[in-house]
């Protein structure tokens, strides 16, 4: 029965999670578009670096030490205002720190324009740290309707209430740094009236080194983990100069719009119900498989599509001025598979009590990647590129495989939805070459767009309802599920075998 329950709970999740993602791709691309063609890359340059040192700073503080409300079998008001008092301490220490630092910081990347943008960066610091333990609560709660709501009007008041007038008022920069700001603040009421918990301070807990090992755990991780994500923007602000920087940030922001999205909605709803799952690897690894194979077999084709027609994208969208970065964001959008496997397999180091194995067994690959961003940064944004694009394939292999093994499963239970997804993909490539050949003479604008995107998509649905059952079962079945007036077509059927299974 609570199994059941469970099921169901986890099934709505995703299914809200689905609809209030799509909803805030649509916003957040509407958003980016129209801040990017007000602003130019210079500006955006200055607060993609400012972003860079927030992104630290929540990293530290944005969640470590309310992280571990996801992962306990059950939750008390004493677990509560522990995390709460030491996520308060985290986040005042980090947003004092930002502060502080500003003026060294804007010198360290010769542009005084940084200063004031990261100052104000450091109150979305402190906010977003506060607002943790209601998010981690309402993520453990799988209540992702109303979770997915806050965050829609928390972007929609931050930078399109606030952030458009006043990129159009001619703030530069500022605009976005202060949209940051309201959306940090929004997001922090709305939590709290959601999901409203204890707020006196609790210091000393009998579980006190429970949680402050989790919390540990997650600083560390997030440590390397921001290296890894940033240190090429960092090199890019160094050893070039903002106009770069802007062109960078938006490819890498756009290419992981899907990826960040897919997995604000699919990683904490798989953690907070892999944390009751525990004591069930079998059933942990076949939610899990089911996970992966809906993104090899859908997201691989995808990323493909994406990355052919982002040369239309950014001539459309962005104009002339933001050309440089399509090659940029062609070739992130190819890693789109890779970043989201790796999200949906850190959970289940975590819910098998490995939370030390995602920063000690990414180490080696910083220490590889250091040096490659810093040496090819110089060649240009391209190059830095490449390097980023190889690091985050390497960490997709060195998590996945930590988790097949954590599961005693073997790469081969991947390999045939790896072979479908790659499948697909290069059908959906043949179809965007002919839909770009059949409009080679029209000069309409965004014509190369629309019939590229409009080709794949019909190839790709010809398969689904002509042949349903080249998708595989598990991605069959999670598509029936999402869709029940689907179901009778692609009858759902036995949970994904394991036969996969190391000995």
């Amino acid at each position: 029965m609570m199994t059941t329950r469970l099921a169901n709970l986890a099934e709505r999740a995703l299914k809200w999670s689905a609809l209030t993602t799509i909803a805030r791709f649509v916003l957040q691309l509407g958003a980016q578009v129209a801040l990017a063609r007000l602003l130019g890359p210079g500006n955006y340059g200055v607060y993609g670096i400012g972003m860079t040192v927030l992104t630290f700073a929540a990293f530290l503080s944005g969640g470590s030490f309310s992280w571990n409300l996801m992962l306990l079998p059950k939750v008390d008001d004493e677990d509560i205002r522990f995390s709460f008092t030491w996520q308060l301490i985290a986040g005042f220490i980090c947003a004092f720190v930002m502060l502080a630092s500003a003026p060294a910081i804007a010198s360290f990347f010769g542009d005084a324009r940084v200063e004031s943008i990261v100052q104000w960066l450091s109150l979305a610091s402190l906010l977003t740290a506060a607002s943790a333990p209601a998010t981690c609560l309402l993520q453990r709660d799988l209540n992702f309707r109303t979770l997915g709501l806050i965050q829609l009007a928390s972007y929609a008041a931050g930078y399109l209430a606030v952030g458009v007038p006043m990129a159009l008022a001619g703030y530069g920069a500022h605009a976005l740094a202060i949209a940051c700001v309201v959306q940090a603040a929004v997001t922090l009421v709305g939590a709290y009236i959601a999901r409203p918990h204890p707020l006196r301070p609790l210091l000393r807990h009998v579980s006190g080194a429970d949680h402050l090992n989790t919390g540990r755990a997650v600083f560390f991780t997030n440590i390397v983990n921001w290296l890894l994500s940033n240190l090429d923007r960092v090199v890019i602000g160094r050893v070039l100069n903002t106009h770069f920087v802007g062109l960078y940030t938006v490819a890498y922001n756009l290419a992981s719009i899907p990826n960040v999205l897919l997995l604000s909605a699919l990683q904490p709803a798989f953690l907070a119900a892999g944390a009751k799952l525990q004591n069930e690897p079998k059933r942990l690894a076949q939610g899990w498989l089911l996970g992966l194979a809906c993104v090899l077999v859908l997201i691989t084709p995808v990323s493909v599509v994406a990355a052919m027609l982002s040369a239309d994208v950014v001539a459309l969208l962005y104009g002339p001025a933001w050309m440089e970065s399509a090659w940029v964001l062609a070739l992130l959008f190819l890693c789109l598979p890779a970043w989201t496997c790796w999200g949906l397999s850190t959970p289940v180091l975590w819910n098998t009590g490995r939370k030390h194995y995602e920063f000690l067994l990414q180490l080696p690959l910083l220490l590889i990647a250091a040096p490659a961003w810093w040496y090819f940064g110089h060649e240009g944004i391209r190059a830095i590129a490449i390097v980023s694009a190889v690091v985050i394939y390497l960490r997709a292999a060195v998590i996945i495989t930590a988790a097949l093994r954590a599961l005693e499963l073997r790469w081969t239970v991947l390999m045939p939805d790896m072979a479908r997804g790659i499948g697909l993909a290069a059908l959906a490539a043949l179809a965007v070459a002919g839909g770009h050949q059949a409009v080679a003479n029209v000069t309409l604008p965004g014509a190369a767009l629309v019939a590229g995107g409009f080709c794949a998509l019909a190839a790709l649905l010809i398969v689904i309802g002509v042949r349903p059952t080249l998708l595989g079962r598990d991605t069959q079945s999670a598509l029936g599920r999402l869709a029940p007036r689907f179901a009778p077509r692609w009858a759902a059927p036995a949970p994904a075998d394991l036969d996969g299974q190391a000995p």
